[in-house]
C-alpha cells in the first residue's frame, strides 16, 4: 500500500470512529446517562462469571493500564522508538497518548456518567469513555500503522480486548464506556498519525524547496 492510500485509510478509519463516538455518546446521553440494555445484559455476565482468580487476573491490565503504568510503559516505547531512530513515531506516540488522556478525562468529568454500583476499582462518576481502554487503543494503533508488522496488530488487539474484558469484570465501566474508549483511542489516534505525517511532509517540501541547488559550473571540474 502506497504512502498516500495508508494515510487515506488512516484519515478514513480516524473519521469513521469519530462518528461512531459521537453516535455512541447520543444514545448513552438520550438514555440519560443510565446503563444501556446491553450494558446490563453485560454486567449481569461478568458477574456471574466472577470468581476470585479472574478478579487478581483482571487487576493485571487494570493495573498496567493505569496512570502510573501507562506512563511507564509509554516512556518506555517512547525510549525505544528514539532507540532506533524513529524520532518522528516517537512524537506521534507521545502526542497521541497526551491527546487521548486530556480529551478523555475532561468527556468523562462533564458527562459524569455513573459507574456499576459493586464497582471493585474507582468510584468516581466518571465513567464514559473508559480512559484505560482508550490509552491502550491509542498506544496500540500508533505503533501498528508505524511499524506496518502484522503481529503487531495481532497482539495489541488481544491487548485491547483483555482491557476492555478487565474493566467490565471488575465492574469499573459499562460495555458501552469501553466500547467508546476503544472509539475514542482510534480517533485519536489515526487522526493524530496522519496530521504528523502531512507536518512531516510539508516540513520535507520547505527543506526542499530552500536548499540551494549547486550551479553546474560550480560543479564542473576545473582541467
Amino acid at each position: 500500500m502506497s504512502d498516500a492510500a495508508r494515510r487515506n485509510a488512516a484519515l478514513l478509519t480516524g473519521i469513521s470512529a469519530v462518528v461512531a463516538f459521537v453516535a455512541l455518546r447520543s444514545i448513552v446521553a438520550i438514555g440519560g446517562h443510565e446503563p444501556l440494555t446491553i450494558d446490563v445484559w453485560w454486567h449481569d455476565v461478568m458477574a456471574a462469571a466472577s470468581s476470585d482468580v479472574g478478579i487478581v487476573i483482571a487487576w493485571v491490565p487494570a493495573v498496567v493500564g493505569g496512570t502510573l503504568g501507562m506512563i511507564l510503559v509509554g516512556v518506555a516505547l517512547i525510549v525505544l522508538l528514539l532507540r532506533r531512530d524513529r524520532r518522528g513515531d516517537a512524537a506521534t506516540l507521545a502526542i497521541a497518548m497526551i491527546a487521548v488522556v486530556a480529551l478523555g478525562a475532561t468527556m468523562a468529568a462533564v458527562i459524569g456518567r455513573t459507574r456499576p454500583e459493586d464497582s471493585l476499582a474507582e468510584s468516581m462518576a466518571t465513567s464514559f469513555p473508559s480512559g484505560h481502554t482508550a490509552v491502550a487503543t491509542t498506544v496500540v494503533v500508533v505503533l501498528g500503522i508505524a511499524l506496518r508488522r502484522r503481529l503487531v496488530w495481532v497482539l495489541g488487539a488481544i491487548w485491547v480486548i483483555t482491557m476492555m474484558w478487565s474493566r467490565t469484570y471488575l465492574a469499573a465501566h459499562w460495555l458501552s464506556d469501553v466500547v467508546a474508549g476503544m472509539l475514542e483511542g482510534v480517533g485519536v489516534a489515526t487522526l493524530v498519525w496522519v496530521c504528523a505525517e502531512a507536518a512531516r511532509d510539508r516540513r520535507a517540501a520547505h527543506l526542499s524547496a530552500t536548499t540551494p541547488f549547486p550551479h553546474p559550473d560550480e560543479s564542473a571540474t576545473t582541467p
